[in-house]
């Protein structure tokens, strides 16, 4: 009855803690392949808002290409071509679009 005893206690570890091992590393593996990527991506698209002057060409969330004429707190006036104005919220701009139409040019 002893030999048993020991030979199930030498079987190898707690299941349990092998479980919350197993737990932990999924939070890791989310953690490092989707909320810090994204909390990454956000920092880029806040940094890109608040750089934004006068004459940048962007391209808003829409699809709307024209050229900054006007900043206003949290507005931004375009002119999006023959004298013609609109005005967008800030938090409209997209920074992955603005990148793609400077590539191409």
């Amino acid at each position: 009855m002893i030999e048993s005893f020991l030979f199930l206690q030498a079987e190898g570890p707690n299941p349990a803690f092998m479980n919350i091992i197993f737990i932990a590393l999924i939070f890791g593996v989310f953690y490092f392949f989707m909320i810090r990527p994204q909390s990454k991506r956000q920092k880029e698209q806040r940094n890109f808002i608040t750089e934004l002057e006068k004459g940048d060409e962007i391209v808003t969330a829409g699809g709307i290409i024209g050229k900054i004429n006007k900043i206003e707190d949290d507005v931004i006036t375009l002119d999006v071509g023959n004298k013609t104005f609109i005005r967008v919220s800030r938090s409209v701009v997209s920074k992955d679009m603005t990148d793609g139409l400077n590539k191409s040019e």
